[in-house]
């Protein structure tokens, strides 16, 4: 019989959201508020290597954020470990590109990729409804970043839809130098309501007629008045005047995205040089993300498929820039399981998984 060697260490990289649409559509008796979003995954992510251990650590190299027991990479970790019974430990290094306070889950995507992770290393075979019971547990944004791509998500993160992926377009995604408070801009919705309310039922309609300026109308962020982000609307005109079909804030917030046409963004268009002049004037409210193409490539495959589909396109030992681009432009896909490339380490040396 012939002997498979076990992996030794895997890599997960794990894309940052945005939210095409947020409403907060009631409060709930254990004290959540109950929320209607439409979510969409991009190519800015975090790198996630996990080597098998005794014990649990993580290291955030070149990262302001605390590697300590309240982080949701070592809480999902722990999460897998009492969930599987396997006696085992784990090594992580999470490579952070996604800004902190910014709205765009990178805890949660780094949560993700460690139960993603450990499933291939330890081969448990969890189930993706596993994997995203664990995740609701951990975080309201895990459950979406495990499913990735384009979703309908409601209740507190834990109901979601895949859609279809949205219709071709750019993003701009605009990160000020300063974050925003979670818990403190829903305490300040508490208190002060909001008058955006975004129409989440027509932007799936949208979605699913493949009409991006419907998406970009029904697009809103019921947070965005009380999340204290002052450069919201300076940000926002600021893409509107090179040419976005619109702009909102994501998530919390603070960061601010612009939706542009794909068809004004090929081959030097009015268009490309409009996001360019936008990367030029946006210094002042340090830039953090560049724009992202969309295009949908077998949206029913599934995050193992993808593995494979996937696995040779960014070396595993030189992926550091594969996330966090100040300048320039990046190609994306949005498919309905999200954009995971997942490698692992065998006999010294990263092999795809298979």
């Amino acid at each position: 019989m012939e002997r498979r060697e076990r992996k030794n260490a895997v890599t997960v990289l794990a894309p940052a959201k945005l939210n095409l649409a947020l409403d907060v559509v009631g409060l709930l008796p254990n004290g959540y508020h109950a929320l209607d979003m439409t979510m969409q995954t991009i190519t800015l992510y975090e790198r996630v290597m996990l080597r098998r251990s005794a014990g649990l650590s993580l290291r955030l190299p070149g990262s302001l954020v605390q590697p300590n027991d309240k982080n949701t990479a070592i809480k999902a970790a722990l999460a897998f470990f009492h969930y599987t019974g396997l006696l085992a430990g784990v090594d992580i290094t999470i490579y952070k590109n996604t800004p902190v306070r910014a709205g765009m889950a990178g805890g949660s995507a780094g949560a993700a990729a460690v139960l993603v992770g450990l499933n291939a290393l330890y081969g448990a075979k969890l189930s993706m409804s596993e994997l995203c019971a664990l995740g609701a547990g951990i975080g309201a944004d895990v459950p979406f970043a495990l499913m990735g791509g384009t979703c309908r998500v409601q209740g507190v993160g834990d109901l979601l839809k895949a859609l279809p992926p949205v219709p071709d377009c750019w993003f701009t995604v605009v990160m000020p130098d300063y974050g925003v408070s979670t818990p403190e801009a829903f305490a300040a919705y508490d208190t002060v309501g909001s008058s955006t309310h975004p129409d989440c039922e027509a932007q799936e309609k949208a979605i699913r007629a493949g009409d991006l300026d419907a998406v970009c109308a029904a697009a809103g962020n019921a947070l965005e008045e009380c999340s204290g982000a002052k450069d919201n609307e300076a940000i926002k005109a600021l893409l509107r005047a090179h040419g976005a079909v619109t702009a909102l804030m994501t998530g919390s917030g603070a960061a601010v995205f612009g939706v542009f046409h794909a068809v004004n963004l090929i081959g030097g268009a009015p268009g490309a040089v409009g996001i360019q002049a936008v990367c030029a004037a946006c210094t002042g409210f340090a830039l953090c993300g560049t724009v992202a193409y969309y295009r949908s490539i077998v949206p029913a495959l599934g995050i193992h498929a993808l593995i494979n589909l996937f696995g040779g396109l960014f070396p595993a030992d030189d992926l550091r820039g594969a996330g966090l681009l100040v300048s320039g432009f990046c190609a994306a896909c949005s498919v309905l399981a999200g954009l995971w490339m997942l490698r692992a380490e065998e006999n010294g040396k990263h092999e795809t998984v298979h």
